[in-house]
């Protein structure tokens, strides 16, 4: 497993904003040249507004011009053990099947994974075509 990567997203969990769940939620994004970008939950009273921390990462790198990623690590706890998976949710593996391919890395507290592991038939841009 990627210890670094995945202790940045521990890190990143610090600035989470989740107030109504108490579940702090950190991401770390490893960029295909070596950068790495982060994010955290950010919680909203109008639940529907939430947005995750994967999501984040990946839209701060996007924005910055970023297209081309190797992995991501996510760690979540509400009590401050990190050491249980906390998987990306339905929305975030979408998102991660836009920006990368089916052997994108994931990387949790017991492991590392694909993302073809959590969605393996994904709606993608070749089903526009």
């Amino acid at each position: 497993m990627n210890t670094r990567l995945f202790d940045a997203a521990v890190k990143a969990s610090e600035k989470a904003h989740c107030p109504y769940s108490g579940f702090h939620v950190g991401a770390a994004l490893l960029t295909a040249d070596g950068e790495i970008f982060t994010g955290c939950n950010v919680e909203n009273a109008s639940y529907s507004m939430t947005v995750c921390a994967e999501r984040i990462a990946i839209f701060k790198a996007v924005s910055e011009g970023k297209s081309d990623f190797s992995a991501i690590a996510v760690a979540g706890s509400a009590d401050g053990d990190f050491s249980r998976n906390c998987t990306p949710c339905g929305a975030c593996l979408q998102v991660m099947s836009e920006f990368c391919g089916s052997g994108f890395k994931i990387i949790l507290a017991e492991g590392e994974y694909h993302l073809s592991d959590f969605l393996p038939v994904s709606f993608n841009k070749e089903n526009l075509k």
